[in-house]
């Protein structure tokens, strides 16, 4: 199997073709970006796909990370994603951005728990923690202080994310240590390798964002209709 992966949820644009049963992926690209995603996504695509033998036509898969991220930047993905899909007649998968996060360092040895957070702004994160004992934090939105005291008693801990030094400050002042590794943005190979091994029927390519819109409706001031 043949695997197109996505990345636009954060501050990268990428993207790479892996096979099933490959460790490094047969191309891919990364550019660092805050934004102009839509502008740079389907470029780069074409320039991965040019390097690799067969064409879209090789494709068997097509993944895409699907949050929590910024809200232009998973549009896009998302849409190229559908659209490629749409087009090579392949079925398209969703990766979640912290899923993809916590892969490497599961390959990691490590004494005690690991955890993926991602920057939410307005002293919040995006967090997902896996320990030993299995009752971890899934995906969630929390505050910091909330989720650095549910896992105070996970013992010492590996993360990684933007999010992450605000955690690892939050727990030295609970008593546990944290590792930062200092990434801060899933490896496009990492999308690559969780989207083989997805379900088509269960990871569906459709926004993950975890809270709700920052936008609400006027309660005052409201402009009278005609």
């Amino acid at each position: 199997m043949r695997i197109l992966a996505i990345d636009t949820a954060l501050d990268t644009c990428a993207a790479c073709v892996m096979a099933e049963g490959s460790e490094a992926p047969l191309s891919a690209e990364a550019l660092p970006m805050a934004r102009g995603h839509a502008e740079s996504l389907l470029p780069l695509i074409e320039r991965v796909m040019a390097r690799v033998e067969g064409g879209f036509a090789a494709l068997d898969r097509v993944a895409v990370t699907v949050g929590p991220g910024s809200y232009t930047g998973l549009r896009v993905g998302l849409s190229a994603a559908r659209a490629i899909g749409l087009c090579t007649g392949t079925p398209v998968v969703g990766v979640g951005t912290l899923s993809a996060l916590l892969a490497p360092l599961l390959a990691e040895t490590v004494e005690g728990s690991i955890a993926a957070a991602i920057d939410a702004r307005h002293g919040a994160i995006y967090v997902h923690a896996l320990n030993p004992g299995g009752d971890g934090i899934p995906p969630a939105h929390l505050p910091i202080e909330e989720a650095a005291e549910r896992l105070a008693g996970s013992g010492p801990m590996l993360l990684a994310g933007s999010g992450a030094p605000a955690l690892a400050a939050a727990l030295a002042e609970r008593g546990v240590s944290a590792r930062v590794t200092g990434v801060t943005g899933p490896d496009i190979a990492s999308v690559a390798s969780l989207g083989l091994l997805a379900d088509p029927e269960q990871a569906l390519p459709r926004p993950l964002y975890l809270r709700g819109p920052d936008a609400r409706p006027q309660d005052h001031a409201r402009i009278a209709r005609r």
